[in-house]
């Protein structure tokens, strides 16, 4: 997959750790990440799934703060959380949604197989562990797009390596390096004025997700 990776998407990281501002983080990451995908979701059915992707974008947030603990880096980690998001995406037949196509589900599946099978997560459940104890909200598939998975924002042949897409364009494998200095105010969020704080469009991709 391929993800953008700004000083952005650290500060984030950041406030996701510091417990004086992780909630205000959380609902803004969260409600960055269903516009996103809302706006890549077939306009029939956008309004039906917003309550589910707000859930599993809050569940996902675990996921990413996990990951750091384990050890894995930025992008590593909420790459983690959007191949979770694409499973999600791949069970409900919302193939428009996705972010890397069908035939790679495997792959990525298998990079990160040592994450998911210590948490539980699967193709089939996503959120393994981290699936909050009520479950998600439900919202209605459509199985029916998987006969023929059309996917256009999807973006194939990055699923041997996380590559990120830096400020200037540059595409790197693994990542950027941390700044020296992380601005938390930075974070989405933490300075919620009239949005200008929002990163363009996660990585998109951006995270995710952020992008």
């Amino acid at each position: 997959m391929k993800l953008r990776q700004n000083a952005r998407h650290f500060a984030s990281r950041t406030a996701l750790q510091t417990p004086v501002v992780r909630s205000v983080a959380t609902a803004g990451l969260v409600r960055l990440h269903t516009g996103v995908f809302l706006d890549k979701a077939d306009p029939a059915h956008a309004d039906e799934r917003e309550d589910h992707l707000d859930d599993l974008f809050e569940a996902t947030i675990d996921t990413y703060l996990r990951a750091l603990k384990d050890g894995y880096s930025e992008a590593e980690a909420r790459e983690i959380t959007h191949i979770q998001a694409a499973f999600d995406f791949y069970n409900h037949g919302w193939t428009e949604m996705m972010e890397f196509p069908t035939d790679e589900l495997d792959a990525h599946y298998d990079r990160y197989r040592e994450f998911f099978e210590r948490w539980d997560i699967t193709i089939d459940e996503p959120l393994g562990q981290f699936a909050p104890p009520a479950g998600l909200t439900e919202a209605p598939s459509t199985p029916e797009k998987l006969d023929d998975p059309v996917h256009p924002h999807a973006e194939g042949g990055f699923a041997d390596d996380v590559y990120v897409e830096t400020e200037s364009g540059e595409t790197v494998v693994g990542g950027r390096d941390e700044p020296a200095d992380v601005d938390v105010s930075q974070a989405v969020g933490v300075r919620d004025d009239a949005g200008t704080n929002a990163p363009e469009n996660e990585n998109e991709s951006g995270g995710d997700g952020e992008n």
